[in-house]
């Protein structure tokens, strides 16, 4: 029996003048691939605060969740309701610093707005904005998270996620 671990991963947009909606990816040193800030969710966070803190940490930007469509709590409900996120999603990982052989992720999945895009402090790893005709033409972007990342773009672009403004 594998090990599962809780992981959490957004996806950061930001409108742009000239482009329109783009999505933050990046580079993970390790695997050599552009992919969705992420990473594991600590023992005193839930996924939302971890995809938050990885965001940060890796981009520099402060941010803020899209909730996911979900069915609102019933009226009185005694506790605080927590961002849902848009997937939930189990990968294959190799051994890595947290966990010495193979293992699975269980990728708590988000959707960040970042506004202008402008980061507060320095990033961990090197950020790069892709158009959704970019997400398709680049190389050396994680399949899952181009799959991931044009299906984001797509749902924007027909109206059927609304973004902050």
């Amino acid at each position: 029996m594998k090990i599962k671990e809780a992981t959490a991963s957004a996806f950061v947009l930001r409108r742009s003048e000239h482009d329109g909606v783009q999505v933050a990816l990046v580079w993970h040193p390790r695997l050599g691939e552009w992919m969705a800030a992420g990473g594991q969710v600590e023992v005193d966070e839930h996924p939302a605060e971890a995809a938050l803190r990885e965001i940060t940490e890796e981009t520099g930007l402060v941010t803020q969740l899209i909730p996911a469509p979900a069915v609102a709590l019933p009226a009185g409900f005694p506790h605080t309701a927590v961002t849902a996120p848009w997937w939930i999603v189990e990968m294959d990982a190799c051994a890595d610093n947290h966990t010495a052989e193979p293992h699975i992720h269980v990728d708590n999945v988000f959707l960040a707005w970042a506004g202008d895009g402008t980061p507060v402090r320095e990033p961990v790893h090197e950020v790069r904005w892709f158009t959704v005709d970019q997400l398709t033409e680049a190389a050396d972007i994680a399949e899952d998270s181009r799959l991931q990342a044009k299906e984001v773009l797509g749902l924007i672009a027909s109206g059927q996620v609304a973004l902050p403004r």
